[in-house]
């Protein structure tokens, strides 16, 4: 499946959230990860994020693109 993981999370996690995205994931942009990932990863990693956020101050958006061939990204600059 292909998914979208967007972060908003205290300073002092952010780079800890990053590190651990990147294991899963394409870093795209600040706070923005994409790429395919199978249920079992994508459980997994959401499970590793859990230990690291606080989730009465933190976020973490995850979505799900049930069909990535309806999916068109354009990109504007570098």
């Amino acid at each position: 499946m292909f998914v979208i993981i967007t972060y908003d999370v205290e300073q002092k996690r952010v780079g800890k959230v990053c590190k651990k995205l990147r294991e899963y994931l394409d870093w795209t942009q600040n706070s923005v990860f994409e790429g395919e990932i199978t249920q079992g990863k994508l459980v997994h990693c959401m499970a590793e994020l859990n230990k690291i956020v606080d989730l009465e101050t933190d976020y973490i958006y995850l979505y799900r693109v049930k069909n990535p061939r309806n999916l068109t990204k354009e990109v504007y600059g570098k």
